[in-house]
């Protein structure tokens, strides 16, 4: 595994870095969205589109780039560190990953090659026992989804959902158009206002069957959300800690910069420390990802362990928000300062699909299990 990118891997960040920087910054683009339910700008996402970032796991004779797992995190993580709240995440990686695991079928080439256009957008809704279940009946040719699910990423925004749904006593992916008559979508609680997150409810909601879904490849799927969305925490806490080393730099007390003193230089190495080693795995299960595509064996056990791994120390990402508050000081509590919206980001990251410390002990468990192999 190569940790460094190649020259077509640094274009890809920097274009995409100086895109956000230019059309979709904090002040001018993710502030006015905080309150908007799709959290997306029509020009915002066909630039974004255009650059090619929401084809970039499309497979090339759908019209998407082809590319790996690596190139998404470079991606994702640039758009956490400028916090951005579109549903890239949801189109570009877990409706495109979902899309092609189940393989050939009739419905996903042309949903693929709308989300590499960009003129589809995408969520997926996951199982969930504990916050509702989907289940899909027939009568004759028409197919119809029934329940309502909770959280679900996206979807005030998304044109298609993919549901996974009960049919016959066994899943299948289904999609549905959130525009059909029996869908209804409401605006979720959250801490993270850049993350819009639904209840959708179907009654009797028209859907195609896209194809069966096993349990395997339905946890390769949430392990590549996983991995791609600590990509994006990984890139809002870079953010937060580089405004934070800067502000001790240029911040002056007792006539120097905050920075010389000691307590202060602790606070930035623990941040610096904290960002650097959860690179290090995220950058691991990135690889992971595409290195070991299905969930059967021990290629299976290796990218679900990365995924874990990576989500196991997600209350770390965290902290790094917390601490760089304290290099800031006073300021660094106000609505107007940038921190706390990067706060909200990583606890939401934190938050995502169950907290830490389930992650935590399955890791554990998983490796004692190996040392008594």
């Amino acid at each position: 595994m190569n940790l460094e990118l190649t020259d077509e891997q640094v274009a890809l960040r920097d274009t995409t870095r100086r895109f956000l920087t230019e059309k979709a910054s904090i002040s001018q683009h993710v502030r006015p969205l905080l309150d908007d339910p799709t959290g997306t700008d029509e020009n915002v996402w066909r630039g974004l589109a255009d650059l090619g970032t929401t084809g970039l796991l499309v497979p090339e004779e759908y019209g998407g780039a082809g590319m790996t797992m690596v190139e998404a995190g470079i991606v994702a993580e640039e758009l956490g560190a400028a916090l951005h709240p579109g549903p890239w995440l949801s189109t570009a990686v877990a409706a495109a990953r979902m899309l092609t695991r189940l393989g050939d079928n009739d419905i996903a080439p042309k949903l693929l090659r709308g989300i590499a256009d960009g003129t589809t957008v995408a969520s997926v809704c996951f199982p969930d026992s504990a916050n509702g279940s989907i289940t899909a009946n027939r009568n004759d040719e028409v197919v119809t989804v029934h329940g309502e699910i909770a959280a679900v990423p996206d979807a005030a925004a998304a044109d298609v959902l993919l549901v996974v749904a009960e049919d016959a006593g066994a899943a299948a992916v289904f999609a549905v158009r959130t525009g059909s008559s029996g869908v209804s979508v409401a605006a979720g609680d959250g801490v993270d206002p850049t993350r819009k997150r639904c209840d959708v409810r179907f009654d009797a909601a028209s859907a195609q069957r896209v194809a069966a879904a096993s349990a395997d490849d339905l946890a390769a799927v949430v392990d590549d959300v996983l991995i791609a969305t600590a990509a994006d925490a990984l890139g809002a806490a870079r953010a937060v800690m580089n405004l934070a080393v800067e502000y001790a730099k240029s911040r002056t007390q007792f006539g120097q910069p905050i920075g010389s003193f000691q307590a202060v230089q602790h606070l930035c190495v623990d941040m610096f420390e904290t960002v650097e080693l959860a690179r290090s795995g995220v950058i691991h299960a990135l690889w992971a990802s595409d290195a070991f595509p299905r969930a059967d064996g021990q290629s299976g056990e290796e990218r679900h362990l990365a995924a874990l791994r990576a989500k196991a120390f997600a209350g770390r990402l965290a902290t790094v928000a917390d601490t760089a508050i304290q290099v800031f000081g006073g300021i660094g509590y106000t609505w107007e300062h940038d921190a706390h919206l990067y706060l909200k980001r990583l606890l939401g990251w934190s938050a995502f699909l169950g907290g830490p410390d389930g992650y935590l002990t399955e890791v554990g468990a998983r490796l004692a299990n190996r040392g008594r192999q």
